[in-house]
């Protein structure tokens, strides 16, 4: 995608990096020149703005659900019993 205007960063990058943008896993250059380019690309911007909803979405859907103590158990206990090779009871109910 881009918006057909010559831009210090290209649109291609700003897309590309929207998500380590979102999550500030960049370094402090790049975030400005992105955070930049969105102030006159009109199309990157509102590419952004989905994914940014998009995220916001998906971490709101995601952290709504707890599970019981037990599942946790046994979730933990398949995970161990994944790592020693070992099948115990309580990770049964869990393995195939």
């Amino acid at each position: 995608m881009s918006c057909g205007n010559p831009h210090e960063t290209d649109c291609r990058t700003v897309l590309e990096t929207v998500y380590s943008y979102l999550d500030g896993e960049i370094d402090h250059e790049m975030r400005h020149r992105i955070a930049h380019h969105l102030t006159e690309c009109a199309p990157c911007l509102s590419q952004f703005e989905i994914e940014e909803l998009v995220k916001a979405l998906v971490r709101r859907s995601c952290t709504a659900t707890t599970c019981s103590g037990e599942i946790k158990e046994r979730i933990m206990a398949s995970i161990q019993a994944a790592r020693t090779g070992v099948q115990t009871s309580t990770a049964e109910g869990l393995t195939s």
